[in-house]
């Protein structure tokens, strides 16, 4: 079974193909992952692994971590772009995430006040008032809509509650408007004797309308770039990603399709 993808809570940097030099936080176990997801084409592994014994991160040690690798990088004078949150699961999951938030956005401010601080999040509890009021605070609220439809949702991302219902995701997702950014995996293939492709008609004309009510200040639309957990999954090539990010742009939404 493929296992967690990082070891640590501060890792990198990393070369991100959609935000540049990045410095990831990872506030999910080092030896387990915790989601509210179970994504086919999670880089991280299946939930199945279990959640580990080291635990989350506290509060303090994230700060202590991203505090000294940041003076250390600042002192070397590296470069870098973007502090990420990402990791081994939903990183909004943290009880402490909106305070993390704040520290983060401290250090920031303190060692490189021009790099710019994301959340890669899958959108599962922007229903909480004060996760989105943190997400808010950030330069990149990068949330996860990967179909405007539930049936296609359960087959990909393959949520644990029962009652998900992707429609009422679009509703929280709308309440940020300029203020996110839809990341969206297009993918086709088959697990387990499922069958599933969200390039097709349906799949786009219905992410258009989910995109036009959300109103995002952007949506970056891409496929499988690295090894996956499932397998049987179809990469979608450029050529293809250019044309649907082709229907999205003349749908009048701003779109970016990852090379």
């Amino acid at each position: 079974m493929q296992t967690v993808l990082f070891t640590s809570t501060i890792f990198g940097p990393i070369h991100s193909r959609r935000l540049g030099t990045s410095l990831g936080v990872n506030l999910m176990p080092r030896d387990g992952k915790v989601c509210t997801f179970d994504c086919l084409y999670c880089e991280a592994g299946f939930n199945a692994q279990g959640t580990g014994k080291a635990g989350l991160p506290s509060r303090e040690d994230v700060f202590r971590l991203l505090d000294e690798k940041l003076s250390a990088m600042k002192s070397a004078g590296e470069n870098l772009d973007v502090i990420t949150f990402s990791g081994n699961g939903e990183p909004t999951l943290h009880p402490h995430f909106c305070e993390i938030i704040d520290d983060v956005i401290s250090l920031r401010d303190k060692y490189f006040p021009k790099v710019k601080i994301s959340v890669l999040s899958n959108s599962t509890r922007i229903d909480r008032k004060d996760v989105a009021e943190a997400l808010c605070r950030i330069d990149n609220n990068i949330l996860k809509l990967d179909s405007a439809i539930t049936a296609t949702v359960k087959k990909i991302d393959r949520p644990v509650s029962e009652n998900f219902d992707v429609r009422k995701t679009i509703e929280y997702l709308s309440q940020f408007g300029e203020k996110c950014i839809i990341q969206t995996m297009f993918l086709k293939g088959e697990y387990e004797g499922v069958t599933f492709d969200n390039t097709t008609d349906e799949e786009i004309d219905a992410l258009i309308e989910a995109y036009k009510q959300i109103k995002p200040s952007e949506v970056m639309i891409y496929s499988i770039d690295r090894k996956t957990p499932a397998t049987g999954l179809v990469k979608i090539e450029k050529s293809e990603l250019d044309v649907i990010a082709d229907k999205i742009s003349k749908a009048g939404i701003k779109v970016m399709a990852a090379s």
